[in-house]
């Protein structure tokens, strides 16, 4: 009955151990307790390795959310977009100041003197330019005939207008000894901005 109550002890003693250990956080676990105070029998579970988390100190900053990453991502497009907009208009405008402008300056001078629509108003045709190609502006090729009998010079003045209406941007453009039956095909463009919906109407033409 001693030997019982001494075994007892023992393994009651071996058994809160165990369960001090498993408290803090040991990893070796007591199976069993023999009965043999000589050479008690003890099975170890494998120790297994923990990992501690990352230290928050060890980062900097916030990762970009996926919205924010996106948003980013739309403003460089569009960023990039506009200043390719605006190379392209740069490069409209001076191709097409650098056609007939002498012709557009002795036309501007022939239509100060008008009073009236002009002489001309049938020989000239408009045809929209698409915008892929100006750089966002609004322009159209002005096709001027020469429907007389003789080579003559023309003066013509585009309007360019809003939805109600009202001239909001106007441009000049002529061509200089055109024979008869031949045509020529200035362009006339407006520098208003390019989100407007504008119309292009022939106001003043001139043969002189």
């Amino acid at each position: 009955m001693r030997e019982v109550q001494g075994l007892q002890r023992r393994c009651g003693a071996r058994v809160r151990v165990v369960a001090f250990a498993v408290a803090v956080g040991a990893v070796g676990v007591l199976a069993a307790c023999s009965n043999s105070s000589t050479n008690p029998s003890i099975a170890t579970a494998p120790a297994t390795t923990l990992t501690a988390a990352p230290e928050p100190s060890q980062f900097s900053g916030e990762p970009p959310s996926p919205l924010a990453s996106a948003a980013a991502s739309a403003l460089a497009s569009a960023s990039a977009a506009s200043a390719a907009a605006a190379a392209a208009a740069a490069s409209f405008e001076a191709s097409v100041a650098a056609q007939g402008e002498e012709a557009r300056a002795r036309a501007s001078q022939v239509l100060a003197t008008l009073d009236d629509g002009g002489n001309a108003l049938q020989d000239v045709v408009l045809t929209g330019v698409p915008r892929t190609r100006t750089g966002g502006l609004h322009a159209v090729v002005v096709t001027i005939t020469n429907s007389g009998l003789d080579t003559a010079s023309y003066a013509v003045q585009v309007d360019f207008t809003d939805t109600s209406g009202k001239t909001v941007d106007s441009a000049v453009v002529g061509a200089e000894q055109l024979p008869a039956g031949e045509r020529a095909q200035p362009v006339a463009f407006s520098r208003a901005p390019a989100d407007q919906t504008l119309l292009p109407v022939v106001v003043k033409a001139v043969r002189f």
